[in-house]
């Protein structure tokens, strides 16, 4: 009757398991097409990219070498040494959003020979210039960075690549290393000089962040990075920044929309202060911890509804096993009793 009960209680967990986990890889695919949620447009840069300047009514301002033109924000031209940004004047008190970022970033320089990309913020800070990608090193908030040079010459990622880093204005990133140290995942993306439109969205919802996608004109989101535990404050600023070193490229932004995700929080986290949360990520190990495989992903990211499915089901067999050595020993010994009598 043990062996009984265990069997069927370990089903139980594997079924549980696998339906716990399917919603996660359903909001991972879920990526809005701009249609059913709702467009925030004091948080969004669109052409003719009115409200763009330093006026006190301006919704975006814009620092450097950055260019507004009627077509594309240009961060910087290609030329060495430039540095730019644009920022939302206006901070946001969504707790679940999405950014949809139309880029494009193209040069004359050969392979190898151009640099150094564009960043992505949501900080708390904005127009703090600095040496990561033309911003302040020590921020508070999410960066996503399209590197586009590498400045390891060990590593063996392949580049362009984009990665994720969220900080609490204690970290620096590392540029010798291209933020190794600190990034919670990433993915190579060809996204220079492509004749069509290049695409990149971050959705954050329920503590999960994730980076998708759309540069090979196919039309549709591929995942780049998805992680969970992740804690964002509401309050902070949206903005986009590039550099250009000894190598360059034009950084042109052509949109960025932010959509208002409509998901239903429980009543503690509706009693919230949100303005309150410090910036952190809930992994199983410090990324500094974190091991490249040899296309670039880290292996010390949090389990997947799989990896669980694997785990119980080994434990499921080894409780078979043991039940089936019970139940031999059991029987061998009801059989020795038996000769006593």
């Amino acid at each position: 009757m043990f062996y009984y009960n265990a069997v069927i209680c370990t089903l139980k967990i594997l079924i549980l398991a696998q339906l716990d986990f399917l919603p996660l890889y359903l909001v991972c695919c879920d990526i809005t097409d701009g249609n059913a949620e709702h467009l925030k447009r004091e948080h969004s840069l669109m052409k003719p990219y009115q409200g763009v300047g330093s006026s006190p009514t301006s919704q975006w301002d814009f620092w450097g070498s950055t260019l507004v033109t009627s077509s594309y924000v240009r961060l910087t031209p290609d030329e060495r040494s430039k540095q730019g940004s644009i920022w939302n004047t206006v901070p946001c008190y969504l707790k679940d959003w999405e950014m949809h970022v139309q880029f494009k970033v193209h040069g004359s320089g050969k392979k190898n020979l151009h640099g150094d990309g564009i960043a992505l913020w949501y900080t708390k800070d904005r127009l703090h210039p600095g040496p990561v990608f033309s911003n302040k090193a020590l921020f508070h908030g999410l960066a996503v960075f399209i590197d586009t040079y590498s400045n390891d010459d060990a590593t063996d990622r392949s580049f362009p690549y984009i990665s994720a880093m969220v900080n609490n204005g204690s970290v620096n990133y590392d540029h010798g290393r291209d933020g190794r140290s600190s990034e919670l995942g990433g993915c190579s993306a060809e996204i220079r000089n492509r004749e069509h439109d290049t695409y990149l969205a971050i959705r954050y919802s329920k503590g999960r962040l994730t980076v998708m996608v759309d540069v090979d004109d196919k039309n549709e989101w591929k995942e780049c990075i998805d992680i969970g535990g992740v804690r964002l404050p509401t309050g902070y600023f949206f903005g986009a920044s590039a550099a250009t070193g000894d190598l360059s490229d034009n950084h042109d932004i052509i949109s960025m929309k932010l959509y208002q995700l409509m998901v239903e929080h429980t009543p503690e986290e509706e009693n919230l202060d949100w303005t309150k949360i410090e910036p952190s990520v809930s992994l199983l190990k410090s990324p500094k911890d974190n091991i490249d495989d040899p296309t670039g992903n880290f292996r010390g990211t949090p389990l997947t509804g799989w990896k669980v499915f694997l785990l119980l089901l080994c434990a499921l067999l080894g409780i078979v096993v043991c039940g089936v050595v019970g139940a031999v020993v059991f029987q061998k010994r009801q059989e020795r009793n038996k000769r006593f009598y």
